[in-house]
């Protein structure tokens, strides 16, 4: 296992030059460097050129304990990743893990928390009340185009300039994630707060000597705002709205449900937030079905209780 760490090197350059994101690309670096410390300790140590799948079952055996089963797909997919890479630099034969299956995830358990009605207001009003210009407008338009469209934190950060359409109400998202670029119409109280914020981030270039930066998104500095700072930040404003705990990624979440509530069809809502495939976007229904919910409507027992409620005020 010596010449691990400089495999996962060469891999992991592998899939920055293919355009994937860096949270991936750090997930599956942190995951392979972790397997080769744990096969190291082994004695007698491996050899890498004869690892084979009981040796990987072990780790992941190891790495499942606490862990959701969630996770551990994870992990295999990123070991299977990898031996995939051993084959083609010919060190492995085969690949051992084409054979060793995760836990199967039904995506409908996994209910997603979305962030509901009444906090979503407190943390408006908290990103209207602070007291920095810049900070202001950015905050009320990163909030509104995160629940307005459903972003991922690695696209809104990605977003340029030139991704938005002014006269089309749009905003061109790339397809990095999904390898298919998509186009996001936006609502006008969308379209509001990205224009009220434009006169905002080009006085913060001029004012840092940045005027050339295309990030829509841009930082006291007049960079590009990171992911990271933009979720340290919503994390500041669900504080400051004592809410509790927020991420990014669930505004996304109360997208997809509060779509659905509102009776946009799954296909609308897969489209809007750009899963490959639909099965991603059923599982909202868990959390979201205004169908069913129409349905139960119509359940008899309604018009029984009904029926007897009215008897009961006749007779008294």
């Amino acid at each position: 296992m010596r010449r691990w760490d400089g495999l996962v090197e060469r891999y992991v350059a592998g899939l920055r030059a293919r355009g994937l994101s860096e949270a991936t690309i750090s997930k599956r670096s942190t995951e392979l460097t972790r397997f080769g410390t744990w096969a190291k300790g082994r004695r007698p140590r491996p050899e890498l050129e004869k690892v084979e799948a009981d040796l990987i079952a072990r780790y992941v055996g190891a790495r499942s304990a606490f862990h959701a089963r969630s996770t551990v797909a994870g992990v295999v997919s990123d070991l299977r990743c990898m031996g995939e890479f051993l084959v083609e630099e010919a060190i492995w034969r085969s690949n051992p893990l084409r054979w060793l299956r995760g836990p199967k995830i039904d995506p409908r358990r996994q209910v997603p928390r979305r962030v509901g009605k009444a906090e979503l207001g407190a943390i408006w009003d908290a990103a209207r009340a602070r007291r920095q210009e810049h900070a202001r407008y950015q905050s009320v338009c990163v909030l509104s185009i995160l629940y307005g469209t459903g972003l991922r934190r690695g696209e809104l950060e990605r977003l340029s300039l030139v991704d938005w359409d002014r006269e089309q109400a749009i905003l061109k998202v790339d397809g990095r994630k999904t390898g298919q670029q998509r186009h996001v119409p936006v609502g006008e109280a969308v379209w509001r707060c990205i224009e009220a914020y434009l006169p905002h981030r080009q006085n913060r270039l001029e004012m840092t000597g940045r005027r050339q930066e295309q990030a829509l998104l841009v930082n006291t500095l007049g960079e590009r705002s990171k992911a990271a700072q933009i979720s340290s930040m919503i994390r500041r404003l669900a504080k400051a709205a004592g809410v509790g705990r927020v991420t990014m990624h669930q505004f996304r979440h109360s997208c997809a449900s509060d779509l659905l509530e509102a009776g946009v069809t799954l296909p609308e809502v897969q489209r809007i937030l750009g899963h490959a495939v639909i099965e991603s976007t059923v599982r909202y229904l868990a959390i979201a079905d205004p169908q069913r919910a129409a349905a139960i409507g119509r359940h008899p027992i309604n018009q029984f209780l009904a029926a007897d409620e009215g008897r009961r005020e006749a007779a008294s």
